[in-house]
């Protein structure tokens, strides 16, 4: 995808920043343990539509990162992905 077609494709995905490159998204949570749960469902997640993001835990945070390495940049992919973990991320 362009970087114009990435930043269109964002705007339906307020939490996430990206360019052609990769997009990201760092979500808070109350406990690192809270934090790591959701790791561990953005990985199911990630089975489950056979595409995975990079990961990073912190403390009371976790930052998802999405890039189709294959093609060295962002793809419809990612932003579906993107999607698919917005819908169990924090309100």
């Amino acid at each position: 995808m362009s970087e114009d077609a990435v930043r269109n494709a964002l705007q339906s995905l307020p939490r996430w920043i990206g360019d052609d490159r990769a997009i990201a998204a760092t979500f808070s949570f109350d406990s690192y343990e809270a934090g790591v749960g959701f790791a561990v469902q953005v990985s199911l997640v990630a089975q489950r539509i056979d595409h995975h993001p990079e990961l990073l835990v912190g403390w009371r945070r976790v930052t998802v990162t999405f890039s189709t390495h294959d093609v060295g940049g962002v793809t419809a992919r990612d932003v579906a992905a993107a999607h698919a973990v917005d819908e169990i991320a924090p309100r």
